[in-house]
């Protein structure tokens, strides 16, 4: 019986680290990375088998017990932003961003899918409404395509997600 609870411990300590890192990235699964435009850049996310992200520029990560961000610092044109979470039921609700004292607020609603419906900006007491519609979901579920509206103007979101198999 003491031989059978000495090999068990390595095997129960694997395995005990879960990060929530593809969800905050919208997807869920085995992901490996994530590829999307970001402002005209192609940004790639790549992401451990036990889900922590890799991305360059992102440095004091902080994770709660469960394996859930809450924050961390990257620089931005030669500033320090900080950028925090809040999290509800596995999904980010808002995504705080701060850099030099000058912060501003992302709330998002989910669809029944468990993909964003909105994102709504506060900067400083003026609110925009982004609704995202139009969603395409590869065959593990997640979205590689969706519309977004900001100001009036429509665009197109990609991204290219592969996976651990």
């Amino acid at each position: 019986m003491m031989m059978f609870a000495l090999l068990a411990l390595p095997m129960a300590m694997q395995g005990q680290v879960k990060y929530h890192d593809v969800e905050l990235n919208e997807a869920t699964g085995p992901v490996k990375s994530i590829t999307q435009d970001v402002m005209g850049n192609l940004q790639t996310t790549l992401f451990s088998e036990d889900g922590k992200m890799q991305r360059e520029g992102i440095s004091n990560p902080v994770y709660d017990a469960d394996g859930y961000l809450q924050s961390f610092k990257m620089e931005v044109q030669g500033m320090e932003m900080s950028v925090t979470y809040k999290w509800e039921n596995g999904k980010v609700v808002s995504q705080t961003m701060d850099m030099g004292g000058q912060g501003f607020t992302i709330s998002r609603t989910y669809n029944e899918q468990g993909a964003p419906a909105t994102e709504s900006m506060n900067f400083g007491g003026n609110e925009m409404v982004s609704p995202y519609t139009d969603y395409k979901y590869d065959d593990h579920g997640n979205w590689i395509s969706r519309k977004g509206s900001m100001m009036g103007q429509e665009m197109e979101q990609t991204r290219t997600i592969t996976y651990y198999e």
